[in-house]
């Protein structure tokens, strides 16, 4: 390499090194997104927020469904409603559409606003539908399943009840809906069977 290339390709290096800070967490974090024990998948949204904060503690991941309408949102509607409240942006850190894909909300590591008084220690995942009226469909539960059992293996979790709540186990609210919180037995022992596999 001639004296030219040598300085043009550290003038490159730098300015790569510059632009690092900001990409590295994003990389950081879907990472974890492909393959794996459970075989999760995450598609990334690239949604921008106000200011968050990042969450030291994770001990719990809570369920949740819209409620509202059991229309297959995507995160990035449900982020424009939350945005419209005067929030930071979507609360949940993982939406599950109708067909089991599953959406970025937050970033990982951040608090949620999801799950009142108990925002700093979770993680908040959403399935969307009405889960008063209409039940999730299989693959929404096959997905929530796989994503939780990858959550619990991150965050060094016993995948169990006390670690796996509907939305209802703290606050009084409907969420996320009876249909769906009948289910969580099943949801849990799915979620173990996955973490063990």
């Amino acid at each position: 390499m001639n004296r030219r290339d040598f300085i043009k390709h550290m003038g490159m290096m730098a300015f790569g090194a510059a632009f690092l800070p900001a990409a590295f967490p994003r990389a950081a974090e879907a990472a974890w997104q492909v393959g794996g024990r459970t075989g999760v998948r995450v598609r990334e949204t690239y949604l921008r927020f106000r200011s968050l904060v990042n969450r030291d503690a994770t001990d719990v991941i809570v369920l949740h469904h819209i409620g509202n309408t059991n229309a297959d949102v995507s995160a990035a509607t449900v982020h424009k409603w939350h945005l419209a409240n005067g929030w930071a942006g979507i609360g949940y850190h993982y939406v599950i559409r109708k067909d089991g894909t599953i959406e970025r909300g937050r970033p990982r590591d951040t608090v949620g606003a999801h799950c009142y008084g108990e925002n700093e220690h979770s993680i908040g995942v959403n399935l969307v539908g009405n889960f008063e009226t209409a039940w999730p469909t299989d693959a929404q539960i096959d997905a929530a399943e796989r994503l939780v059992a990858r959550l619990c293996l991150i965050y060094g979790l016993r995948p169990d009840a006390d670690t796996i709540k509907g939305h209802r186990d703290f606050n009084a609210t409907a969420c996320p809906g009876q249909h769906f919180y009948d289910m969580l037995p099943d949801v849990i022992v799915g979620v173990q069977e996955r973490y063990r596999m």
